[in-house]
């Protein structure tokens, strides 16, 4: 870099070039340790595109992983940026190169993609994301809806960037300290719990013109990285290729659940258009398929969606039709809206553990959850029913406590009473006209409130009811608001709560046909065990204190021809239904590397607890060598509660 940092980089080269070929470059850049947790994963991605002519370019954050400096001070910093600038520019210029780049990765690697587009590097000719979004504070893990969010890889994350690199791991002062001593990242987070400058600097979302190169976006109905297809495919002024399937936070061609698809090929087809100039007819196809889903039972075990593929011209769908369905006094769906009334909701802090850790995944049941929802269903189906897009609530709610939050859940309920959570969203009460500017609620005034649900797609089939339940709580996923109270809903007359589905007729552009998942090659030098995702749950209710208890477990271990590693993490949330206030997390992770030298164990422990008005947090770093501990150091902070 122009500073002297020198950043590590895997470079997947194709076999029996001869000197005078040619290539186009593939930039996948991430904090995740290139060459230990993701050896495996990056041997399988990269080298699909290597033996179709491209170089695969893996390459660690400055500070993380394999390369050198200081761990930048936030994700997606301004220093993280300004070095993929210099990386991209260096792969054009490079012998083997054709001057040509393009940048993929899912997650972090498609956030970063997206982010650095906006840049415009001249080398940079196209762009494809997975699983990523335009929106930081919306809809990153951080502030789920603009919600506090505390889970296991915010904290993982962390105890990876104080890690040196391996397979030295050295630890002297000069190697060690520079991360092991950087401040953990959710504190910042903590000290940003409104939008504004902090998460639009990097948000696409208000300026889809700054870019300017071709976008492929891939996403996953179960995963909580959807909302930005339907905007990114509306609002940017390129060429725009979008798929949706089955799947959760996964490479489709790993999909779970499946069924999967072989992404890298469509990929290869995309970078052959807009890096080696090859039409492959790509762009003759529709912009969109989507993996329509097909009612099915809830639970944890499913394997396979059922559905189908089909084809879309772009977004938004011309035939789409919205319908609008109001609640009504006797808590059913109508098509007209009823004489007014109000429905009283008691706050249920520990209400919400059915919905899971974010807007995906496959969940349970949502019964358990509806009991302490205001809930509303329509009369059995007549005919099958499809929605496609993002449904919205229109609510009119008041609360006795100065702040709220509002949960709608989308379900299908099936004939024998089981309900399937379809899709869902929250809204702070306080954001109800501006997130950067939030207000409280005055107690007991009622306040129009537009939920916009995330993007989804659904077959609710003949004979099945449509429900929407509206809650207050949303927990472990969202961190429960402090007050006791009672929140109401009004239904009927002027001001009639309702919610209005994108139903979709019959039509589209065919079925696309997509190839099944390759094998990936084995790396025989690695071997992994272990089930670090999704690990173990567990919910312990106290009847006698009314406490809730969710903890969450996960291990993993690798063996390296210089030695191994194993990672264990538990996680625990707690809240008293009559204490919300005191809500808390707390988590222990472990990270162990054992090779001939001798065993380091990096340690993490985190403590976050709140009040009315702060949240207490304390994290505490340990690093043992052979069983002594030989660095330690503490973060301590009260931080003000700022509408959540």
């Amino acid at each position: 870099m122009e500073d002297g940092v020198r950043l590590a980089a895997t470079l997947f080269l194709p076999d029996g070039a001869r000197p005078e070929d040619r290539f186009p470059a593939l930039l996948e850049y991430l904090p995740y340790r290139k060459d230990d947790w993701f050896y495996r994963r990056d041997r399988d991605v990269h080298s699909y595109f290597a033996r179709r002519g491209y170089v695969g370019a893996r390459v660690d954050l400055r500070g993380t992983g394999s390369s050198e400096g200081v761990p930048p001070e936030r994700e997606y910093s301004e220093v993280e940026h300004a070095d993929a600038l210099g990386v991209i520019d260096w792969l054009s210029r490079q012998p083997w190169s054709n001057g040509n780049v393009g940048m993929f990765g899912i997650s972090w690697g498609g956030f970063n993609a997206i982010q650095v587009a906006m840049l415009r590097p001249p080398a940079l000719k196209a762009i494809l994301a997975i699983e990523a979004t335009d929106d930081l504070f919306q809809d990153d893990i951080h502030y789920i809806d603009g919600l506090m969010h505390v889970d296991q890889y915010e904290l993982a994350m962390d105890l990876d960037n104080a890690m040196t690199s391996s397979p030295v791991f050295p630890t002297d002062a000069g190697n060690l300290a520079p991360r092991f001593d950087s401040p953990p990242w959710k504190l910042l987070w903590l000290r940003h719990q409104r939008d504004g400058p902090f998460w639009k600097r990097a948000s696409l979302i208000a300026r889809y013109e700054a870019i300017n190169i071709p976008v492929f976006v891939i996403a996953g109905w179960l995963d909580g990285y959807r909302d930005s297809v339907p905007r990114m495919l509306e609002h940017l002024r390129v060429p725009v290729k979008a798929i949706v399937g089955p799947w959760n936070h996964s490479f489709p061609h790993d999909a779970v659940p499946g069924p999967g698809m072989e992404w890298r090929h469509e990929a290869v087809r995309w970078w052959d258009l807009w890096l080696k100039g090859r039409d492959t007819g790509i762009l003759d196809e529709p912009a969109l398929a989507v993996y329509v889903r097909k009612s099915h039972p809830p639970g944890l075990g499913l394997t396979t969606i059922p559905g189908e593929w089909r084809s879309e011209d772009g977004w938004p769908i011309a035939r789409i039709r919205p319908r609008t369905l109001y609640f009504t006094r006797d808590h059913t769906l109508a098509s007209r809206a009823s004489l007014a009334g109000v429905h009283d909701l008691r706050y249920v802090p520990s209400a919400g553990t059915e919905a899971g850790f974010w807007w995906g995944d496959l969940v349970p049941d949502q019964r358990p959850i509806d009991a302490h929802s205001l809930v509303y269903d329509s009369p059995p189906l007549t005919r099958d029913v499809e929605i496609l897009g993002m449904p919205r609530a229109a609510l009119h709610a008041s609360a006795t406590a100065p702040l709220a939050h509002w949960f709608v859940r989308l379900c299908d309920l099936a004939p024998d009473g089981r309900s399937t959570l379809v899709t869902g969203a929250g809204m702070n009460g306080a954001h109800r006209a501006s997130a950067e500017r939030p207000r409280p609620l005055r107690p007991r005034q009622a306040y129009g409130l537009d939920v916009e649900m995330h993007f989804t797609s659904w077959v609710f089939p003949k004979g099945h009811r449509i429900r929407v339940a509206v809650s207050n709580a949303l927990w472990p996923m969202i961190w429960p608001t402090p007050h006791l109270m009672t929140t109401s809903l009004i239904f009927g007359g002027r001001r009639a709560s309702k919610v209005l589905l994108p139903v979709v007729p019959p039509g589209g552009r065919g079925r696309p046909r997509f190839r099944p998942p390759e094998r990936p090659e084995p790396v025989p030098e690695v071997r992994t065990r272990g089930d670090a995702w999704p690990g173990r749950f567990s919910v312990t209710r106290d009847v006698l204190r009314h406490a809730s208890a969710v903890e969450w477990r996960g291990t993993s271990a690798t063996e390296f021809p210089w030695g191994a590693m194993d990672h264990e993490e538990t996680i625990v949330h707690e809240v008293e239904d009559a204490h919300p206030e005191a809500a808390s997390v707390r988590s222990l992770m472990r990270t162990t590397v054992r090779r001939p030298q001798g065993t380091l164990e990096w340690r993490g422990t985190f403590e976050l607890r709140s009040d009315t008005r702060t949240f207490h947090y304390r994290y505490t770093r340990e690093l043992w060598k052979d069983g002594t501990r030989v660095r330690e150091k503490t973060w301590d902070e009260a931080i003000p509660r700022d509408f959540q």
